[in-house]
């Protein structure tokens, strides 16, 4: 489901980050990190009353240079104003208003969103005087809040939600959603032309030539597939144009609302930091995934070829369950393997388990595996069910779940996957207290 989103806009030093957290309640957000000028972007998924919306900080509006004034507040503001749904100008109560504040709010202005301006740093419940000169920046009221200490959050969130759209669902016509994702240049849109058949993205190899996601679905055997073309996620450092923030937030969507994610590698570059950051960013979201290795025709060297699958392996441990294809989208060798295994993750992402089945595994798990002794008590699994699909999740009721840590928990999901074919999808464990 793709979520509304809500923008922070706002000068560095006026809490942004703060405010993003307390909002969000949540430690889980994705940070894109540049070099030099701190203009970092989180993302995280919140919910306020049942409305759930993808909160983000759009960094602080920085002015290096005079001259570069208002070409920096100009793209920052369009950025939060392009794709947004909402607008929360953020300002800071104690250092009072400036007049980036007052260039911003012009900007703002110009903008058919809804805007709530909202005076950071109002430490004292009650108190309003830090907010008054604010009302001459022409938003509205100034809703005064405190980050820090979380006074003002929810009466500001209760009026943000009712500005927010409520979410229509999207037609099921039955088509699996298979978003492409991958570093810019990879070759997605060559990727999405051979598997549709149809040039409906633009092949280039200018980086970021796709700004849009761009939605196509075939037939193929009976089986209706949608592919996303996503705009190629770029490290942080290079989303400076307003227009190449517009493409991320629309590849961020995309995976939203894919239930399979293709990561697609270029083999003559290997991996990244970017590409792990995106296969991260599409796990988190719980989606079934396959690497794709594009341009694997141009690899010669065999030891060449081994050493990229190495660095992969060691690299990508988090989703080390998701099977590697080798292909060219130039020539459209291997590409029909795509498929094949799209249906394949697809199967496992939608499996179910039997109850009976989960706990002849746990049977064995007791009697030959091994177990947590801590403080004086002892590990033991009582029961297990499938609680979840797509992606499968299962509960494990236990006499001390408390005492579970993380090396335990990557036990037991090795022990299932072993025993039950999850390849391409992630798995969820929760551990409860028997009763």
């Amino acid at each position: 489901m793709t979520l509304p989103i809500v923008a922070v806009v706002g000068r560095p030093n006026v809490g942004k980050s703060t405010f993003v957290n307390r909002i969000a309640q949540s430690e889980d957000a994705i940070v894109h990190q540049s070099r030099g000028v701190t203009r970092d972007r989180s993302y995280h998924q919140a919910e306020w009353c049942g409305t759930n919306f993808m909160l983000i900080d759009t960094g602080g509006i920085e002015v290096a240079k005079e001259d570069d004034f208002q070409a920096s507040i100009r793209a920052q503001a369009e950025v939060a104003t392009k794709e947004a749904d909402v607008i929360v100008f953020l300002v800071d109560g104690r250092t009072g208003l400036t007049v980036d504040d007052q260039e911003v709010a012009q900007m703002l202005k110009r903008a058919k969103k809804p805007i709530f301006l909202v005076v950071n740093k109002v430490d004292t419940p009650g108190s309003e005087t830090e907010t008054y000169e604010f009302w001459n920046l022409g938003l509205g009221t100034p809703y005064p809040v405190s980050s820090t200490h979380g006074n003002g959050t929810g009466d500001l969130l209760d009026e943000i939600v009712k500005e927010i759209p409520q979410v229509e669902p999207e037609e099921d016509d039955g088509a699996l959603s298979i978003a492409l994702i991958g570093r810019p240049n990879a070759g997605k849109s060559s990727l999405a032309n051979k598997l549709t058949g149809k040039d409906r993205s633009i092949v280039s190899n200018v980086a970021g030539t796709t700004r849009d996601s761009i939605d196509t679905t075939v037939e193929r055997d009976g089986v209706l597939f949608r592919f996303v073309d996503t705009a190629g996620l770029r490290k942080k450092s290079a989303i400076d144009e307003d227009v190449e923030y517009y493409g991320f937030v629309r590849a961020m969507r995309a995976i939203d609302r894919a239930q399979i994610a293709l990561l697609v590698i270029d083999s003559t570059v290997g991996l990244t930091d970017q590409d792990q950051r995106i296969a991260g960013f599409a796990a988190e979201r719980g989606c079934a995934m396959a690497i794709i290795l594009n341009k694997w025709d141009l690899m010669d060297d065999e030891e060449e070829k081994q050493r990229l699958i190495d660095h992969i392996e060691d690299r990508l441990t988090f989703i080390s369950w998701a099977p590697l294809i080798r292909v060219s989208a130039l020539t459209g060798k291997n590409t029909h393997r795509i498929f094949d295994a799209i249906l394949k993750v697809y199967k496992n992402y939608t499996q179910e388990i039997s109850t009976s089945a989960l706990n002849r595994l746990l049977t064995e798990m007791r009697d030959f595996g091994h177990t947590i002794n801590k403080n004086g008590k002892s590990l033991r699994l009582n029961y297990v069910t499938q609680t979840h699909v797509a992606p499968p999740g299962f509960t494990f009721f236990a006499n001390f779940p408390q005492i579970i840590d993380e090396n335990y928990r990557r036990y037991v999901e090795n022990r299932m996957r072993e025993a039950f074919d999850f390849s391409g999808t992630p798995i969820y464990l929760k551990f409860k207290k028997k009763d």
